[in-house]
């Protein structure tokens, strides 16, 4: 077509030819059509994992500032109790100087509870954490600052929580009750963090683009990072519901909150190879457009 245009005047070769072509790119360049269904399966086992690992720098920040914040308020709290009374819920009953029965006792209630009141409580967790979620992106809107505020404290809540269990003897029953929805559940947290991050940093610090696109790019990975945690979410408060309140042993509990920790291991790495394999293949891509290129005018 490139030589037909140079040399001739012919308007229906001209034409026949550029539509000849147009088929062929169709055929060869646009994407067959699929489902819905499709669409939301490839997005569970890769799309994710690969939003995550596209944004790693901005989820490590994130992870960082929440175990940094849990270190700092687990030696704290455990040098001086009113750092602990501090960083305690309203309403928490679990106080620094209780006995090691007392904490207990909280720690193995519920257990009982039958399966309505365990879905009450289930839709409750998924809706109020979804919530801190949300909160933990949207604010990254302000430079980022209340989102690394809101890591922070999360952590040290987290953190003083633990240092009063390991003061009265209880270590392993205490990450038996946390580690089987906690992996999911603070990992969701994290990574609404790491987006927020992300806002802070469109907003700041844009790059070369205009700061509206640098931050309708965040959207977009904004947007697929809240329904992968969404999903997270609701499956950590099933199991913060139904198995952390089961009669399960602790070891049972251990072992799945071990199963869950290699799953999201494997399901990340999976997105980091992903997004390799797709960088790689752009790059060779446009190694063969350029020598395209250059091997036309022979042509």
């Amino acid at each position: 077509m490139s030589q037909v245009k140079t040399r001739t005047n012919d308007a229906r070769l001209i034409r026949y030819l550029s539509d000849l072509t147009a088929s062929a790119h169709s055929i060869i360049y646009v994407p067959p059509r699929k489902s819905t269904f499709h669409i939301g399966i490839k997005f569970i086992f890769e799309g994710f994992a690969r939003q995550i690992a596209r944004s790693w720098k901005f989820h490590a920040t994130s992870a960082a500032l929440l175990l940094g914040g849990a270190i700092v308020a687990f030696f704290a709290s455990a040098h001086d109790p009113i750092a602990a009374y501090a960083l305690m819920m309203p309403g928490d009953t679990r106080l620094p100087g209780s006995s090691k029965e007392q904490l207990l006792e909280i720690l193995r209630s519920g257990r009982d509870t039958g399966s309505g009141n365990k879905f009450f409580f289930a839709s409750f967790l998924f809706s109020h954490n979804l919530k801190v979620s949300i909160l933990a992106m949207g604010v990254g809107l302000l430079a980022a600052v209340p989102t690394t505020i809101l890591m922070v404290y999360n952590g040290m809540i987290l953190g003083s929580f633990v240092s009063i269990h390991h003061q009265a003897g209880i270590t392993t029953e205490l990450w038996a009750w946390i580690l089987p929805h906690g992996i999911t559940e603070i990992g969701a947290i994290i990574l609404c963090g790491g987006v927020g991050l992300m806002f802070g940093k469109a907003v700041v610090s844009p790059g070369l683009v205009s700061r509206s696109e640098s931050l309708r790019q965040a959207g977009v990975a904004a947007g697929k990072t809240c329904l992968g945690t969404a999903a997270m979410l609701i499956f950590a408060a099933v199991v913060e519901s139904y198995l952390r309140q089961s009669q399960l042993s602790t070891s049972a509990r251990l072992y799945f909150a071990a199963g869950t920790a290699i799953f999201w291991t494997l399901f990340i790495t999976h997105g980091f190879l992903c997004e390799r394999r797709a960088r790689q293949s752009e790059i060779e891509n446009s190694l063969i457009a350029e020598n395209l290129d250059e091997l036309a005018p022979v042509v």
